[in-house]
């Protein structure tokens, strides 16, 4: 996963690197000295994760700057970082996901890495069309269509030549079930499963082999309890 780091303390900066690199995550971590720094790098902050934001910085402050990267990334996680226990109001204003004081950065950090995480899950794949990341969560399904697999999202779809066995490892216990060879559904988006016929949410019926359907309904039954 992608970080920003931006902090106009060079030593604030270092440290909270430090930290990241101690979580034991594989995180390619980038640090800007200012909120006008990391907003002039909007290709690389679309891209990251997690966006980590000093509030009190001169010029572009960090809620600043969190207006205007939440306004074109939505989905970017805004970390607010701060000594100051009386900004936490105005990181809900901006949308931010959490807020950390500086002296209990050392405390406070891998659990918020953590739960983020577990609330993003993200991957990324070298697909025809380029390397891109997805979170698991906008993944309705894979189709295997004339010796590719085809990423089936909301918006788009993407190929990748990449066995559907490979690919079911990789997206294990992330709540995918293999129905057959040709398709691997996220459980998110079964709306109904009855009589060997699979519902999507988006309308999509497939059809699943007798052979299977003891054991792709006794998956989505437990997926659907740990809910």
């Amino acid at each position: 996963m992608k970080i920003a780091v931006c902090d106009d303390s060079r030593e604030d900066r270092g440290a909270l690197r430090a930290l990241l690199e101690a979580c034991g995550y594989d995180f390619e971590i980038r640090e800007y000295g200012s909120g006008a720094e990391l907003y002039a790098d909007m290709g690389y902050v679309r891209e990251c994760g997690i966006v980590f934001l000093d509030i009190n910085m001169e010029g572009m402050d960090g809620l600043e700057a969190a207006r205007k990267i939440k306004a074109e990334c939505p989905k970017v996680h805004i970390v607010l970082v701060t000594a100051y226990v009386n900004y936490a109001l105005d990181g809900y204003k901006v949308k931010a996901s959490r807020f950390l004081l500086k002296d209990d950065l050392e405390q406070t950090l891998p659990e918020c890495v953590d739960d983020i995480l577990r609330e993003e899950r993200v991957v990324e794949f070298g697909f025809v069309e380029g390397s891109v990341r997805l979170r698991v969560d906008d993944i309705i399904y894979i189709e295997t269509s004339k010796h590719k697999n085809v990423f089936y999202t909301a918006g788009q779809t993407y190929s990748i030549y990449k066995k559907m066995d490979e690919l079911e490892e990789e997206l294990a216990g992330m709540g995918f079930v293999r129905i057959h060879q040709s398709f691997l559904i996220n459980m998110r988006y079964i709306g109904k499963l009855s009589s060997y016929v699979m519902i999507l949410t988006t309308g999509k019926e497939i059809s699943v082999p007798k052979s299977r359907y003891p054991e792709v309904k006794r998956q989505y039954t437990l997926f659907k309890g740990a809910e």
